[in-house]
């Protein structure tokens, strides 16, 4: 059994700490008229930074699991862990949100439309699970000049894509592989990067660089839609965007060839990053229970955002992380997150 790549681990721990602090700063974000320029400001700078970590989680699947030989039956279970996580979640936050929130919610749209709104990871990842089998095979049996026009291809078809929508329009067949969405791409992406991690020819510094040039560019094209309209945009923050790419594949990098590709924590950080790196599906499963809370009783003016959003990271991971600990002492808590 191969032993755990810490490079991967530290990424995993790190991304879903930034999806927390995305929904934090989006409370913020989205209250652009009722709270000063400054907290917009560095509410928006960190929702930029922080959203990094969904394509890194993308990629850390594809990085695990494609070129990968498995039989049939683990691909069915690791399927019916998430068919099992989407079922029960997607149904405790529908009581939830007609007993706590107030807010109705029609059960005949479940197949369209997530009971919560970060549920849609899941609606993602079933289908990409579905043909993961298929996919383990064809990258195991690609030669690596097929490999190279395969990711051009898909690069090239993910960029079209995106021209294709920010022109107003769409193509009259999604190209396959890819469809119309991104987050295969990362998956497919985040594989080939972990491969020839070694091998690309980009340097530690040169991705750094990348990503934060990239970063900086989305933050600034959101700053100045928001002041323009006079109105929170958050266009330029979505994953399908060229610098946001960028930015994500840059950072996946720069983490995944850390200390030489070969980050080997101490036992004391280990245990940590273990410990966190297991619940981190249930955290994110979680925490929006914790933030509903805040939200419904502290209003977003009540402290500034340099205060509210690392402590509330910190609060809110540490409450999930202990209730999704206690969830998995038992059998059927480990089935769901």
């Amino acid at each position: 059994m191969r032993g755990k790549n810490y490079n991967l681990e530290l990424v995993r721990m790190i991304s879903f700490l930034f999806v927390i602090v995305i929904h934090i700063t989006n409370f913020y974000c989205r209250s652009f008229r009722q709270i000063t320029l400054p907290d917009y400001t560095f509410s928006l700078l960190l929702d930029a930074a922080a959203r990094v970590s969904v394509p890194c989680f993308f990629m850390i699947s594809g990085a695990l699991l494609l070129g990968r030989e498995e039989p049939l039956e683990k691909h069915a279970k690791r399927l019916l862990r998430f068919l099992a996580a989407l079922i029960f979640w997607s149904l405790l936050y529908y009581v939830w949100n007609i007993f706590y929130d107030g807010r109705d919610y029609d059960l005949r749209q479940i197949w369209y439309v997530p009971t919560k709104a970060h549920l849609w990871y899941l609606y993602a990842m079933i289908p990409i699970y579905l043909v993961l089998p298929f996919f383990q095979v064809l990258c195991r049996n690609m030669t690596m000049k097929l490999e190279k026009a395969f990711v051009i291809l898909i690069s090239a078809a993910v960029l079209i894509n995106y021209l294709a929508g920010v022109a107003g329009g769409q193509l009259y067949y999604d190209i396959p592989v890819v469809g119309d969405r991104v987050y295969f791409y990362y998956v497919l992406i985040g594989y080939y990067l972990f491969k020839y991690r070694k091998h690309i020819r980009v340097s530690q510094r040169m991705a750094v660089i990348i990503s934060a040039v990239s970063l900086l560019i989305t933050f600034g094209s959101s700053m100045w839609s928001t002041l323009s309209g006079n109105t929170h945009s958050d266009k330029m923050l979505a994953y399908s965007t060229p610098f946001m790419i960028l930015s994500s594949v840059s950072f996946f990098l720069f983490m995944i060839r850390l200390n030489g590709a070969n980050y080997t924590p101490s036992e004391k950080v280990r245990r940590v990053i273990d410990a966190f790196g297991k619940a981190s599906f249930g955290i994110y499963l979680i925490h929006i229970f914790f933030l509903d809370i805040y939200r419904k009783f502290v209003p977003v003016t009540a402290l500034p955002a340099w205060v509210a959003v690392p402590a509330l990271t910190v609060v809110i991971a540490g409450m999930s992380f202990g209730c999704i600990w206690l969830l998995h002492r038992f059998k059927w808590g480990r089935m769901i997150s």
